[in-house]
Order: structure tokens, then sequence, then C-alpha cells
């Protein structure tokens, strides 16, 4: 005896068929990096005064430094940050 079953789809929340919602969830995301960049800046910047015994800074971001160029066994390559 088989019974029929009836399966329904639950709504996911990425589901988009909306440009309007899926702007809106871009600008967002955009709103809350910068968000989350001035809130490290701030933050950085009030522990600026506090150093090292060798005089550097204590607390440093990595991964922001100016781009420079890579000299590899092969030439020039991209640069690094």
């Amino acid at each position: 005896m088989t019974e029929a079953i009836d399966v329904i789809r639950f709504h996911q929340p990425d589901d988009v068929d909306d440009p309007l919602t899926e702007m809106l969830r871009a600008a967002a995301r955009r709103l809350l990096a910068q968000a989350v960049e001035l809130e490290a800046e701030a933050f950085l910047a009030s522990t600026e005064a506090l150093r090292l015994p060798d005089g550097r800074a204590r607390l440093v971001r990595h991964g922001h430094g100016p781009e420079r160029e890579v000299q590899t066994g092969i030439g020039p390559g991209g640069g690094a940050g």
C-alpha cells in the first residue's frame, strides 16, 4: 500500500526574485562593511599611544599596507599588501 505524500518546499531566506530586495541587501552589506571599518580605525586610533619596549606600535592592522611590487624568481609579480 503506497500513500501519496505532498512535499512543500519552504521559502529560503536567500531566494530573492525581487531586484529591489537584492539591491537593498547589497547596500546593507556595504554599510555594515563601512561601519566595521570605521570601528576598527577608531579602535586603532585610541590605542596609538601604546608602544612596545622597542618603540613599535603595540597594535597594528595587518593586510592593509600600501601595495608594493614583488620580485620573484621569474620576474616582477603582482602587488602584495
